[in-house]
């Protein structure tokens, strides 16, 4: 990276890592050895592992997630994905509403089962966020489920109240405490072919998103 794209990304870094529901580093890193890529295959990911990365852990209840989610993560799949450049990939992280920790075994359980169904949750989650509580959350799941995919959403709830998939989602809260992230989301981690790049928070602009890993200058 040259220097002029590491000082950009270093003064965006702490104008957004205050964004967060509730930073910057930089090394070469191999994506493999980081500790918060532990396991990487096995998670919910669009596109290729093998070209740049941008992993990111998120809460289904943070608004800073949905904003995320909802206005750079289409762009990260129309300039990344899409193209054959690289992946995004999401690890879920409970740790801002309550109602976050059933959805996200619920978002475990539906993975395990059908990884275009997980997504359509998540989505799900973001788009009528403040229609969930700890209360009604796995219900409306159910519902959603059983109306918009072809999972059965009781089986998937009754794996959520069981915690059948806690260890899929201890895995992810490890990786995050292992890499020493903190607790704001969105947390996002850029890979650049393989070599860690930065890590910000917030609702990050694509822009800078693309500034780290090469795509614009």
């Amino acid at each position: 990276m040259n220097r002029r794209r590491f000082l950009g990304l270093a003064t965006a870094s702490v104008v957004t890592g205050v964004a967060g529901c509730g930073g910057s580093e930089a090394s070469g890193e191999s994506i493999r050895d980081h500790p918060a890529a532990a396991d990487l295959d096995a998670q919910p990911h669009l596109g290729s592992l093998d070209g740049h990365v941008v992993l990111t852990f998120e809460d289904p209840s943070c608004p800073t997630c949905r904003d995320f989610h909802e206005g750079t993560v289409p762009q990260i799949q129309s300039e990344i994905v899409e193209p054959g450049k690289g992946a995004y990939v999401v690890r879920t992280y409970p740790v801002i509403y309550p109602w976050g920790a059933p959805a996200t075994q619920a978002l475990e359980a539906t993975f395990a089962r059908d990884a275009d169904a997980f997504w359509s949750l998540l989505a799900h989650y973001f788009e009528t966020q403040s229609a969930f509580s700890t209360d009604n959350v796995l219900d409306r799941t159910a519902t959603f489920l059983d109306g918009e995919t072809d999972l059965d959403g009781q089986a998937v709830v009754a794996d959520a109240r069981e915690r059948a998939y806690d260890e899929q989602v201890q895995a992810d809260i490890s990786a995050a405490d292992n890499a020493g992230l903190g607790e704001s989301t969105p947390i996002i981690l850029l890979f650049e072919d393989g070599e860690f790049v930065t890590k910000v928070t917030g609702s990050v602009s694509y822009e800078i998103v693309a500034r780290a890993l090469g795509e614009s200058e």
